[in-house]
């Protein structure tokens, strides 16, 4: 017999899972006929709390930790914003973990999470594979990767960003740009550059190609962005379009076109990916590919809440990007 969870409660009650945590935590107060109706509820079904739902009634931890490669990214602060904005009703805090996509630091937080108990993680793992999650998953912690890399047994948040990059391919092609080129991410990242994966699977459909002396790899920084950039620049044969990992990594090659004397579209096209706050601000407007931080914190702790709730299967929600034509192609 399937454990009643938290929904089961929740729908035998006739109240929202949030509600049924209320009750069960004390963090808010409740209606008295509102917690008559869940505590029979509970009492009807034998309800029994799991480990992470238990902690939040003793107070061993409220904690869910945010783990990232580069705080300085916006994307990761608007995702921090939207994680704390969405575990709010069950009485967790978000702590963000800023690892600089080192895998020391990535394992120093996994291991920082199992000793003080965290209710839940949610990580972007730079580094990291899937084995070294295993010591959160035997300590009960809830996990959740978010990132368009292939980790099995774990819950995963990922872009579904065909749709989008393809659109992309079709503004850059349209003007009659044919050599394309990416900045992508560092080549010993956890599952490679699905990015990168991606754009070369699409290029074929627009009559071009993603050759490897087109693709220049680096961290997902600026500073990279500014070098990858001069490296394809100083081709024999440079390209007319870059795609750009991030729009860290765009903001930079920005930049170092404008120290080359190049213009931006009018010699290179240049597309980022993520669409942080600042892809609108910087001149030309950058063109890039929305994955919005909002719905992947959402969906992130989603999975939390359902593992709270005692779901032991893994899954994977996905999250649209959409391609945000500016000024940069």
């Amino acid at each position: 017999m399937d454990r009643v969870t938290m929904a089961d409660v929740a729908k035998a009650a006739g109240v929202s899972v949030a509600t049924v945590s209320y009750v069960l935590s004390g963090k808010r107060p409740v209606r008295p006929e509102t917690r008559v109706a869940v505590e029979a509820a509970i009492r009807q079904l034998g309800f029994t709390l799991n480990s992470a739902a238990r902690s939040l009634r003793t107070g061993r931890s409220a904690l869910v930790g945010l783990v990232v490669p580069d705080l300085a990214n916006p994307f990761f602060a608007q995702l921090a914003s939207a994680l704390q904005e969405h575990v709010r009703d069950l009485g967790l805090h978000v702590v963000v973990c800023n690892t600089r996509a080192d895998r020391r630091e990535e394992l120093a937080f996994v291991r920082e999470a199992v000793q003080q108990q965290f209710a839940g993680v949610v990580i972007t793992p730079f580094r990291l594979v899937a084995k070294d999650l295993k010591p959160l998953e035997d300590a009960g912690v809830p996990v959740v990767v978010s990132a368009d890399i292939r980790l099995d047994g774990v819950d995963r948040v990922e872009p579904e960003a065909r749709a989008a990059m393809r659109a992309a391919l079709t503004a850059v092609t349209a003007s009659g740009r044919r050599r394309i080129a990416m900045i992508a991410g560092p080549r010993d990242a956890t599952g490679g550059d699905p990015r990168l994966e991606l754009l070369r699977a699409l290029t074929g459909q627009f009559g071009t190609v993603l050759p490897h002396g087109m693709v220049v790899r680096g961290e997902h920084t600026r500073e990279a962005g500014a070098a990858g950039f001069g490296q394809l620049m100083g081709l024999r044969h440079p390209p007319d379009a870059v795609f750009c990992a991030n729009d860290v990594i765009a903001v930079g090659a920005m930049g170092r076109a404008e120290e080359l004397g190049l213009r931006i579209p009018g010699d290179v096209s240049l597309i980022g990916y993520d669409d942080a706050d600042f892809a609108s601000l910087v001149r030309p407007r950058l063109t890039t590919i929305r994955y919005p931080a909002g719905a992947v914190g959402a969906a992130a702790a989603r999975l939390l809440r359902e593992r709270m709730d005692g779901r032991s299967v893994p899954k994977t929600l996905r999250v649209g990007a959409e391609f945000v034509e500016r000024e940069s192609v």
